[in-house]
């Protein structure tokens, strides 16, 4: 098997994955990196012709990249961007542009039918858009929270459709955001509200902190809201999450080849349980014994059955229990949500037990 990668070299995704191929006895990728494709994917012809195995891999963490993508979705005075470590500058616009890099991979595919994609570009475009994750899977009969359906364009308006709906705590997602960035955990009272998250105000610009900024004045609550509704947002019911000795959990579930295989148990001792954000990884044994009978059967069902819903080798789900730990429900679908590391099953590491999958679906000619 040849692997392609399109990916940023310097990353350590793709320094793992190469890793995960010397260790399967396959020779190293060629990689790709996403600066030349999204400029033109058509950079992607100058490969030799012949079978490969096609990765596609995260672009975050290059400026450049973004800078471009932003170029692409039609952002203007581009070329005017300095880099400022964390900011968030349009995730809207940078997801345009990514949907066009993808439409135009999927016509260099096209005229590639000996290449196996390991992801398909319109279901990376998919698991992006939280609005629309949501709703395939509602409709698929698999546990969400709940969302409002039409989300207004206005704060005030917003905090008035929640209030109509008795919900005391939101959360308000960038639809196209990822890591947590952007996503806001609002307090909803009768009167007032208040946020927590982990987008920070350094007028004029938003950027992203690794520690959860709080905002209560009518002001920076208006503000902070203006800017990620401005964005396209998923609005869903903030559930309360259970505990795992002491501290808020979820879990992030790794679904390679349809079925559920590695689980991370990330733990907080706020509801915003990413890594990132001051959170840790729980025990799964400890939780697992915790569980009513066949209610973890149950959630790693859900995971099956959403990564069944798609053609993509590996899917990321995050899926959260409820107080008492008897219901659960899925609450993200991650397009690059395999950055697993130091983590094994029966010996492997994800992207080993990856290649073994690759190796029975495709052989290794």
């Amino acid at each position: 098997m040849r692997f392609l990668i399109i990916g940023n070299p310097e990353n350590r995704r793709v320094g793992l994955f190469t890793e995960a191929l010397a260790e399967h006895g396959l020779p190293a990728p060629e990689v790709v990196p996403w600066r030349e494709v999204v400029r033109s994917p058509s950079v992607l012809e100058a490969v030799s012709k012949g079978p490969r195995v096609v990765r596609i891999d995260s672009y975050g963490e290059d400026f450049e990249v973004e800078r471009e993508l932003l170029r692409r979705g039609g952002f203007p005075k581009v070329d005017a961007l300095e880099e400022r470590r964390g900011e968030v500058i349009a995730p809207a616009v940078t997801h345009r542009g990514f949907q066009t890099v993808l439409r135009e991979l999927e016509q260099v595919f096209a005229a590639r039918p000996d290449w196996h994609l390991l992801n398909v570009p319109a279901e990376i475009d998919e698991f992006f858009d939280k609005r629309v994750t949501s709703r395939r899977l509602h409709a698929a009969g698999i546990p969400v929270p709940e969302f409002l359906e039409d989300v207004p364009d206005s704060p005030g308006d917003l905090l008035d459709a929640v209030r109509e709906k008795g919900w005391k705590e939101i959360f308000v997602k960038p639809a196209m955001g990822s890591s947590a960035s952007g996503v806001l955990l609002v307090t909803v009272g009768a009167k007032s509200a208040a946020i927590s998250t982990s987008l920070e105000w350094d007028a004029p610009r938003w950027f992203n902190n690794l520690k959860l900024s709080h905002y209560r004045t009518p002001a920076a609550v208006n503000r902070a809201l203006a800017f990620v509704l401005s964005q396209g947002a998923q609005v869903e019911r903030a559930i309360p999450k259970a505990k795992l000795a002491g501290a808020f959990f979820d879990c992030r579930v790794l679904c390679i080849a349809g079925e559920p295989r590695f689980v991370v148990v990330r733990q907080n001792k706020h509801a915003i349980t990413n890594l990132h954000l001051g959170g840790w990884r729980g025990e799964l044994p400890a939780l697992q014994a915790a569980m009513p009978p066949g209610a973890w059967d149950a959630a790693m069902d859900s995971c099956r059955q959403v990564a069944r819903l798609y053609r993509s080798l590996h899917v990321g789900l995050d899926v959260m229990f409820e107080p008492g730990l008897a219901r659960h429900r899925v609450i993200e679908v991650n397009a690059f949500g395999d950055l697993l590391p130091n983590l094994t099953l029966e010996g492997l590491s994800v992207y080993r037990w990856q290649l073994r999958e690759v190796a029975a679906r495709v052989g290794r000619t």
